[in-house]
């Protein structure tokens, strides 16, 4: 792996993680359009907290070089010496659930007008099988006037961050690998193992590494609608879901999965982009779909959940004081990307309740830009008709909850996971 030098396209969730890792062993450039982002990371901060402070620190240099470090940058021309390109930006979908390939077009368009004879660029962001080659591929053609596989050559390899998780950090997940070629797969391959001491597996094809990605995230999906139909069903028949499960969870091969709510930049988007591709081969997707429709009403049937409680206890509904623990899309990580926590606040605002959200994790800022929505990360000193835990935050764990309650609250745990007595769960 002599004179290489690694370009990583975007420095969010990801690319700031894969770019700490391998600017431990080689120079890397970090690229981001937002100028403040790459500020912030110069400054020697991560606002996203995958990265401590002084792990970042360690590998910032001052300026682009040939030795070992990680120099952030907004500036095109600070990856033009690079040779491998890595692309991690993200891959959401709009609001009729279409896959969004806007921004990997437009980090193509950005390799594309740098890239040069003998280059490798890999692709990282969740797709579609198909899209690296039949979308990407052109694009850096067109852009840099080069031939695939003759001038330049592509790989996949897909993301397997777990936001917010500081046991399974990047180098220690199994990284799947995959190239245009053969030869091609080989190299990118030695390029992880170089840094990833979980190891690697170097899949066959570059669609083979795409669809192996995509149906990780599908299949939680499925399985935690499964669950999410049994807590309904439980629910009907006054049994206490969790304890079925953990009955259940005896057997050694039982999967403990849990009923919630799903949402994030995968597991709530990834089934999407497989139904759009199963669909433009003429076969619609019973089960994923399914499982994606079951999941999207999970926020709506926690409201009316919370709402009948509050109606048993004689509690009235219109301008009730309502607070939601909880806004982003999981517990201790600041991402409210595509955060199912809003479903369960706007449902509950329907019925003309006051809602109230407290989160120590989340950017205000953050929330109001993606939601239009007021938050606080600091505990309201006042009383409550409801309170409702959405997120397993640490900071919740301890709370004095009947200290937050007026009497007769109702108390709805969405995880699961307050010991203390609680009106209702999922």
């Amino acid at each position: 792996m002599n004179n290489t030098k690694i370009a990583i396209i975007g420095l969010g969730y990801v690319g700031l993680p894969l770019a700490r890792l391998f600017a431990t062993k080689y120079p890397v450039v970090g690229f981001d359009i937002n100028a403040g982002r790459v500020k912030e990371l110069m400054n020697g901060h991560d606002s996203t907290l995958e990265v401590e402070d002084d792990i970042l620190q360690e590998v910032l240099v001052a300026q682009p070089t040939m030795d070992t470090g990680l120099y952030c940058s907004n500036k095109p021309e600070d990856i033009a010496d690079c040779n491998y390109y890595i692309v991690t930006v993200p891959t959401p979908v709009d609001r009729t659930n279409r896959p969004i390939l806007t921004p990997l077009y437009k980090a193509s368009e950005t390799v594309g007008k740098v890239l040069k004879k003998g280059d490798t660029v890999i692709y990282e962001s969740t797709v579609y099988p198909g899209v690296t080659e039949d979308e990407c591929i052109p694009v850096l053609e067109k852009e840099s006037g080069l031939v695939f596989n003759t001038d330049f050559f592509a790989g996949y390899s897909p993301e397997r961050i777990n936001p917010g998780d500081k046991e399974h950090t990047v180098e220690k997940i199994l990284k799947v690998t995959s190239g245009s070629t053969p030869e091609v797969g080989k190299k990118v391959d030695a390029l992880y193992a170089s840094v990833i001491t979980a190891g690697t597996h170097l899949a066959p094809t570059i669609k083979v590494a795409e669809a192996a990605k995509v149906i990780e995230n599908s299949q939680r999906d499925i399985n935690i609608a499964f669950v999410n139909e049994l807590a309904k069903i439980f629910n009907l028949m006054g049994i206490d879901t969790h304890q079925v499960l953990e009955a259940a969870g005896t057997k050694w091969n039982f999967l403990p999965f849990k009923p919630g709510l799903v949402g994030g930049h995968c597991i709530g988007v990834d089934p999407y982009y497989l139904a759009q591709k199963a669909q433009e081969y003429g076969y619609h997707p019973e089960i994923i779909l399914a499982g994606r429709r079951m999941n999207d009403t999970m926020g709506k049937y926690v409201a009316s959940e919370i709402i009948k409680l509050m109606v048993q206890k004689d509690i009235r509904i219109k301008e009730s004081k309502i607070l939601v623990l909880g806004i982003t899309f999981k517990e201790n990580c600041p991402d409210v990307r595509n955060t199912k926590a809003v479903d369960v606040i706007n449902n509950l605002k329907s019925y003309g309740t006051d809602v109230t959200v407290f989160d120590p994790w989340a950017s205000p800022e953050e929330v109001v830009h993606e939601y239009g929505m007021d938050i606080s990360n600091t505990l309201p000193n006042e009383k409550f008709d409801a309170v409702v835990l959405t997120v397993a935050h640490k900071e919740f764990l301890n709370l004095d909850l009947k200290g937050l309650l007026n009497p007769n609250g109702v108390v709805y745990d969405v995880k699961g996971i307050l010991k203390e007595h609680v009106d209702g769960r999922l």
